[in-house]
């Protein structure tokens, strides 16, 4: 036959069944009811041969059926998608990883829907039906996902988004236009303060856009003062629609009453909206937190020039206005004052946003020059202000009373005016996320003090991440706001992460000072990579980390990456004093100024955390240290222990080798023991074997041996004697995982998979393909 010929008959269906199925997959439009209604046998085969619409909504008859649809998708993004997914493993639904993925590349435009024939159907919308099964959506470069999503023929994407979205995602964004920037006030409006996206992450902004980063932060912390942005064709936000009619049907008697009793307390910053002299007030520190000289764009002079006039956060509430024409600018336009109600809590609820003005527009850029002063409230609600002179030291913070603003230091003082921070009651406040994460976005003084305002009464907050954002001396002004936040009675802040290429301040005293204002905290990470000239140039020990005393803390995680700072452990002690439910403790870069520290600290560990089940050591040298190595290896209560690149082996003798396997052979607490970049080789992995020797009363579970110059025939001379021991223990045995990143296997491949495939008869084996040639070619590069 010809090749033509051969082909047509390999696309023939090989069996009666298979040539019946494939005339029902055409036909389901029709036979879907009678499809789901076959016995398993029969819809195993069939399932195979459904378009992506078909096939979810198969997924309830199929498992009616005790069938899994788990392998069809998987081959569908194999098929379709063409990469290896990340952490395959990990993937417990490959339904909706194909799905979420599906949409997001649809929705940038990366996948072409008639690719693939399982794509193709009449009653299939890409973006609508893949919708339902995202949770995690990530935009980039100019927000074209933004303007996609916003738009009139998404709109029920849009609310299936609202209702299953939780992590939104921001990645290079570039700056973009005023129209760009409207779609994106819609989106966050609709996802965060009227859907359930409980996390924002900003990842790689070198140049961030201020305006845009401003607008993206403000609004997921609950802020909203955007006037008619939320007019959406015509039409303003539905569900603030709803609330408002709800607020409108109050009894005239309440609102009398209202007035009444904010007549009375009209000194009272809760109703001090009502006195002509608070508004004048209000509205004179109500601009932009980050406006000054150098920020011409963020000025708002409608706003600014009067203040007998509502900025564009109260807007009129008549109705009967006619929606504005396309051509329209969305900004700020003055309006009569009109009586304010008193406002209630509203951090973390819903809260409607005001109507239309019926007047003209003005300036365009006005709409988003929102970003104001956020409430950093006392007891008294009144609004405060802290100045200081430009000389101040760093070290104030420290000293300065629980709770009092931003005392206005280097990083965090206004240029041309006096510091400070405004106490100030928003006139709306929406539903605000849980976690916010920024990695590699650079944060101006400017920036840090409207993040700083927003933390100070973020209560909604549990976990906050600032990764790389070159913060130098502005995190005090952080701190500050976070201390702010503490003294709230619904703060939730729980997990705060801080890391950045320069360290401002030793590592200890930055942690003393966040856990002095902070002590609600479950986790703390800080981590520095190098000193900066100021802080290196400043005296070890600094005496306000010895002397000021650490309130009890709720800590259970620790890690601190010093910039090769020396650890005394004279300044850890309090910290780990004050943490009884310290759990993980992680230290990372120190230099251990005196052989005698570490026995101190394994000292105060032991008797001041009782609870650590986790204790991790990353490139601290314990070359010299063999005797606290061993007892930490001997702790009853410690359950995971790791000490990567530590230098372990390097003047140690056989015999250290020997002492080591045979106490965690002792120990039937420890469950995990991770020796990364510890220059292993062959014959010391070959030797950890014995710890499962049948003598052994191990329950070592984990065992991480990646970057130990392990060559393929050590590895399979260590499975050898694994599979020897596990023999002699009948099978009994608890080890379950090995970790084997970044070893020399590549150097012999036949013998490699030789060695994993029988490893993984034992264990669940993680390894890679590493390029050791590469790598060492690289590190030389470099030297």
């Amino acid at each position: 036959p010809s090749v033509a010929e051969a082909a047509m008959a390999a696309e023939r269906p090989r069996s009666l069944f298979a040539l019946s199925a494939a005339a029902v997959s055409r036909s389901m439009a029709t036979l879907e009811r009678d499809v789901w209604a076959l016995p398993g046998h029969l819809l195993r085969g069939l399932l195979p041969l459904l378009t992506v619409f078909r096939l979810e909504r198969a997924e309830d008859a199929a498992r009616r059926a005790g069938l899994s649809t788990q392998p069809i998708w998987r081959k569908l993004w194999d098929d379709v998608m063409k990469t290896r997914p990340p952490n395959p493993e990990s993937v417990t639904c490959w339904r909706k990883k194909f799905l979420e993925t599906f949409f997001s590349n649809v929705l940038h435009g990366v996948l072409d829907v008639s690719s693939d024939w399982r794509l193709n159907d009449d009653h299939f919308s890409p973006l609508l039906d893949s919708s339902p099964h995202v949770s995690q959506l990530t935009l980039c470069n100019m927000l074209q996902g933004a303007v996609e999503l916003t738009a009139e023929h998404n709109h029920k994407v849009l609310e299936n988004l609202a209702g299953c979205l939780r992590i939104l995602k921001f990645q290079h964004l570039l700056s973009c236009d005023q129209s760009v920037r409207r779609s994106l006030v819609l989106l966050l409006h609709r996802l965060i303060h009227h859907g359930a996206v409980s996390q924002v992450s900003m990842y790689s902004w070198p140049v961030p856009d201020t305006v845009l980063l401003v607008l993206i932060l403000s609004m997921s912390a609950g802020f909203c003062r955007l006037g008619n942005a939320l007019v959406h064709h015509g039409s303003p936000c539905g569900l603030c629609r709803e609330e408002d009619k709800v607020q409108s049907q109050e009894s005239a008697q309440e609102r009398a009453e209202r007035g009444h009793k904010a007549g009375r307390e009209g000194n009272d910053g809760e109703n001090q909206k009502g006195s002509p002299e608070a508004l004048e007030e209000t509205d004179a520190h109500m601009n932009c937190a980050i406006s000054g000289p150098r920020n011409p764009p963020l000025q708002n002079p409608a706003c600014e020039e009067t203040s007998s006039e509502v900025p564009c956060g109260h807007t009129s509430t008549q109705g009967g206005s006619s929606p504005p024409s396309s051509s329209e600018q969305l900004s700020c336009h003055p309006v009569p004052r009109k009586t304010h109600r008193r406002l209630k809590p509203a951090v973390g609820r819903k809260r409607r946003c005001l109507r239309r003005s019926r007047a003209p527009y003005a300036d365009p850029e006005d709409l988003y020059d929102f970003v104001f002063t956020v409430a950093r409230e006392d007891n008294s609600g009144l609004l405060h202000k802290t100045q200081t002179t430009e000389g101040e030291n760093n070290e104030n913070w420290t000293s300065s009373s629980p709770g009092s603003p931003c005392t206005g230091h280097a990083g965090c003082k206004k240029r041309g005016g006096p510091a400070g921070i405004f106490s100030l009651k928003p006139a709306h406040r929406f539903r605000s996320i849980s976690t916010l994460e920024l990695f590699s976005i650079p944060l101006t003084g400017e920036t840090c003090r409207t993040l700083s305002n927003l933390l100070s009464s973020w209560v909604s907050l549990e976990n906050l991440v600032l990764s790389y954002n070159g913060l130098d001396a502005n995190v005090f002004c952080i701190l500050s706001g976070l201390r702010a936040l503490s003294r709230h009675p619904e703060c939730r802040l729980r997990v705060l992460r801080v890391s950045d290429v320069f360290s401002h301040m030793p590592c200890m005293e930055l942690v003393h000072c966040v856990l002095r204002a902070f002590p609600q905290l479950h986790t703390l990470s800080v981590s520095f990579d190098l000193k900066n000239q100021l802080e290196g140039s400043r005296p070890e020990g600094n005496p306000s980390c010895s002397e000021a005393g650490i309130p009890e803390s709720c800590l259970e995680q620790l890690e601190i990456r010093f910039p090769r700072e020396p650890l005394h452990t004279e300044f850890l002690l309090p910290v780990l004093k004050a943490s009884k439910s310290l759990q993980q403790l992680s230290l990372d870069s120190a230099t251990l100024p005196c052989p005698q520290e570490l026995g101190l600290l394994l000292q105060v560990l032991k008797e001041c955390t009782p609870n650590l089940k986790k204790l991790s050591f990353h490139d601290v040298n314990l070359a010299e240290q063999q005797k606290e190595v061993l007892l930490l290896l001997q702790d009853p209560v410690l359950q995971e222990i790791t000490f990567s690149f530590c230098r372990l082996f390097e003047s140690s003798t056989a015999e250290f080798l020997t002492e080591i396997i045979n106490t965690v052979k002792r120990n039937s607490s420890l469950k995990s023991l991770k020796l990364p970049g510890n220059r292993l080789g062959n014959h010391r992995l070959v030797a950890l074997a014995d710890i499962f020797s049948e003598d052994s009363s191990s329950s070592l579970c984990q065992l991480d041996v990646s970057s130990n110059c392990i060559k393929p025939d050590g590895l399979l001379e260590f499975t050898k004697k694994l599979e020897g021991h596990i023999q002699q223990r009948g099978g009994q045995i608890q080890f379950t995982h090995l970790r084997l990143f970044q070893n020399w296997l590549d150097q012999d491949a036949e013998t490699a998979q030789e060695a994993l495939r029988r490893l993984k008869a034992l264990c669940s084996v993680v390894n890679d393909s590493w390029d050791s040639s590469q790598a060492f070619a690289d590190y030389i590069s470099v030297m």
